[in-house]
């Protein structure tokens, strides 16, 4: 059936397309058709109607009766509905309800399971920010780690879980800012709590070194203690905590409470801050800004103030924070574990070394007070001692204590320098004076004096050397003990000790002692008198010298045959200035001597002489004699003395009489003067007998036969020569050593004899010449040019 359609309406659509295939006309004749097609169709359909019509009607019949049954049941089945829905509406509402607390239940459920699993990421939040406020920021790291790994995973689909999440790690920067900057309150803190620990820790190295000190003398007494403390070796150990625990010593010092650096700095920030940089995984950060830091605080704390060098107060603040510095780096090297190394803090050490040894020699060279000298050396043993005995190498600051007590004798030299000048400014220059057997004892138990001629006389005495002797050897030793002073506690031994005092007395004689006497001699108002005391005084000190020697051996214990002992040199010193005393004798009587040569007022054209010497020349030889009465008048009960003096006095007298020769030659012979007339040479004449008598009375003893009068040899040939007019014998012998004229030069008798030619016409003894004899006027000339033949002879 369904075949047949498709077929027509196939038939159609190939009947349709072909009305378009057409001509023109084919639409109108196809509609056409279209109509009286229709019009067959209407008639077979009227056709149908009327042959079912009837039963159509029936049907309608039955369909109006059916209409009021319909209505019927409408009505019915309108009135259930409405019971229906009436009822279903109120269970509808309970179903509703019922679904709605089930949902609520759900709901429920799934909120307490999902609130089972935030609660302990609340609750360790909320821990976390209790640590944060309490400052437990270990373990407020601890928690974070905790939140992160364990509890957010849990509930990470959670917004605020994710604010947690994006909130640790600005939770933890904040964590190492505040470490950090407590931190830097730590260094801040600790660079001026440096000052305290430092002094904290030199006391108690100063109360050990007192202990031992103490310890030594009763194991010497035979007694014997444990000594809580070693120079060498420490006696304290570390505790696991980096705390310093003192061996148990068993007397009260044990009980009593020992502040370390602990109990004077709270070092948690430090250990915070470590365990927080080594939680947060960048400990290496912390420790380089941590070691950077120390060294900057480290470059402050070696940095002296300019005035360091003027009081000790200075010094030992420079030492307390530098000791404060490394007991505090020693701390923390022993509590913590790779913060700081052994081998940076031993560079640290090494550089702070040098730079305090730079720092304290530049500032000690400024001292010139040898007693804060001291205290320094003091300070820099007990600032050795103490960072000894937290293992740092100290050697380099006991070598630099040498240099140090270089310095120190230095200032004790020119201390001991105005000590010495004060008392020869003070000194008499006389022999001391002893009324009494107390007063003897006094000077010899001040002085080792001893003379068995003078102990045998009756009181009152004299002793030969003055007041400045007794104290010029007590001073030495007031020096010896100033010096020894700066040898204690230096670890050295007996023999370096024994050496250091020899040496450094030895310059006190050989440099200032000697200095003192050399300007103290060369003073203008050091007569001749003094000088010889001065003599007699270096004579007793240098006799003295065995005995500072025995001084020195009896102080440290060391024998003077040790092959390396030094000696004094007091010999040379003494000797030395006796010398220069001696020239000085020498010097200033010939300065006095020129000082009347220069009154002598001779009249060189005088006709004849007064017949009598000078008046200045014997005010000169008395001088000469009231001089050398000095020497007499010195003690001459000592061999030794008498020999000395005897000898100085010799000296003296023969520089005198030659000074005087040599100056009356000179006065002869002086170019400016043109003519001398035979009376002024017999005038000259009786001024050189009166030196020859002074010569041939023994002004000093010890001469033997004519020695002194050869000093005027040369003046007494010169003036026999011209006074008996011998120039036949003169010129017939020279050369002869068995000449009369020996010692007359013909140089000199030239120029003599040229002052005495008669060139003005004026001279008298020519004049006479010419009258009565003409030959002996050309016998003058034949004289004058043999001596200058003589005289051209010796210079070719």
């Amino acid at each position: 059936m369904s075949g047949s359609v498709d077929l027509r309406r196939l038939c159609r659509f190939y009947h349709f397309m072909s009305i378009y295939d057409d001509q023109p006309n084919a639409h109108k004749r196809f509609m056409e058709k279209l109509d009286a097609r229709i019009r067959n169709h209407d008639r077979e359909i009227e056709k149908m109607c009327n042959f079912h019509h009837q039963g159509f009607v029936d049907a309608i019949t039955e369909l109006l009766k059916v209409r009021a049954d319909a209505e019927k049941l409408m009505g019915q089945v309108t009135d259930t509905n409405r019971r229906l829905q009436d009822a279903g509406r109120e269970v509808t509402a309970q179903t509703e309800e019922v679904i709605r607390c089930r949902v609520q239940q759900r709901n429920m459920a799934t909120t307490v399971e999902k609130l089972q699993l935030c609660i302990p990421v609340l609750e360790m939040y909320s821990k976390l920010k209790e640590q944060l406020e309490s400052k437990r920021y270990y373990a407020a790291l601890k928690t974070m780690e905790q939140l992160e790994k364990v509890y957010i995973p849990r509930v990470s689909q959670y917004r605020f879980c994710q604010i947690m999440a994006e909130n640790l790690p600005r939770l933890r920067e904040e964590i190492k800012d505040i470490s950090m900057s407590d931190l830097k309150d730590f260094l801040e803190s600790i660079r001026k709590h440096s000052d305290k620990v430092g002094e904290t820790a030199m006391r108690q190295a100063q109360q050990h070194r007192t202990f031992n000190s103490a310890v030594a003398k009763q194991a010497s007494m035979g007694h014997y203690i444990k000594p809580v403390y070693s120079l060498n070796e420490r006696t304290h150990a570390h505790t696991p905590n980096g705390l310093l625990m003192d061996d148990d010593t068993g007397d009260d010092e044990a009980d009593e409470e020992i502040l370390t650096a602990q109990d004077l700095v709270d070092f948690s920030p430090v250990y915070r801050c470590l365990h927080i940089y080594t939680v947060l995984g960048d400990r290496e950060t912390f420790e380089n800004y941590y070691r950077k830091q120390r060294k900057k605080q480290a470059r402050l704390v070696l940095q002296p103030q300019a005035n360091m060098h003027e009081t000790v107060e200075g010094y030992r603040r420079y030492f307390n924070q530098i000791v404060g510095f490394f007991v505090v780096e020693d701390h923390i090297l022993h509590a913590t574990q790779g913060l700081v190394t052994r081998a940076y803090t031993d560079e640290l050490w090494n550089m702070a070394l040098s730079k305090i040894i730079a720092v304290l020699r530049t500032h000690s060279s400024y001292c010139d007070d040898p007693d804060l000298v001291l205290e320094l050396k003091n300070l820099i043993v007990i600032f050795a001692d103490t960072l000894q005995g937290f293992g740092f190498p100290v050697n380099r600051l006991f070598d630099l204590l040498f240099e140090v007590r270089d310095q120190y004798n230095e200032t004790l030299l020119k201390k001991w320098a105005l000590v010495f000048r004060e008392i020869f400014e003070l000194d008499n220059y006389s022999p001391i004076p002893v009324e009494t057997e107390e007063e003897y004892k006094l000077v010899v138990s001040r002085f080792p004096f001893h003379d068995a001629e003078i102990e045998k006389q009756d009181f009152p005495k004299k002793l030969p050397m003055s007041q400045s002797v007794p104290q010029i050897y007590t001073q030495v030793k007031e020096f010896i003990y100033a010096s020894l002073k700066f040898s204690e506690s230096l670890h050295r031994s007996s023999t370096e000790i024994d050496d250091m005092l020899r040496k450094s007395t030895n310059l006190l004689l050989t440099r200032t002692l000697s200095s003192c006497l050399q300007n103290l001699i060369k003073k203008p108002h050091i007569g001749l008198t003094e000088l010889v005391q001065i003599i007699i005084n270096t004579t007793h000190l240098e006799q003295a010298c065995r005995y500072l020697e025995e001084f020195i051996t009896n102080i440290t214990n060391v024998s003077p045959e040790t092959v390396h002992t030094t000696r004094l040199y007091g010999l040379s010193t003494f000797k030395d200035a006796r010398h220069a005393a001696e020239g000085e004798i020498y010097t200033k009587l010939n300065q006095k001597i020129d000082e009347f040569i220069q009154l002598a007022d001779y009249e060189w054209g005088m006709a004849e002489s007064d017949g009598r010497a000078s008046g200045y020349l014997m005010d000169l030889i008395n001088f000469l004699r009231s001089t050398f009465q000095v020497f007499t008048h010195l003690p001459n009960n000592n061999n030794d003395h008498a020999s000395m003096s005897g000898k100085v006095a010799q000296t003296a007298c023969m520089s005198a009489c030659k000074h005087l020769s040599t100056s009356l030659m000179q006065m002869l012979l002086d170019t400016e003067l043109k003519q001398i007339s035979m009376g002024a040479i017999q005038q000259f004449n009786l001024d050189v007998i009166q030196c020859e008598l002074f010569a041939s009375s023994e002004p000093v003893p010890g001469f033997q036969g004519d020695t002194l009068q050869l000093a005027f040899i040369d003046l007494r040939q010169l003036l026999d020569l011209f006074m008996v007019w011998d120039w036949s014998t003169y010129l017939a012998d020279y050369g002869q050593p068995t000449s009369k004229y020996l010692r007359v030069n013909p140089a000199t008798a030239l120029a003599l004899l040229e002052k005495m030619k008669d060139t003005s016409k004026k001279n008298n003894i020519f004049s006479q010449f010419r009258k009565n004899d003409r030959d002996k006027q050309k016998l003058i000339e034949t004289v004058v040019k043999q001596l200058r033949s003589l005289v051209n002879g010796m210079s070719s």
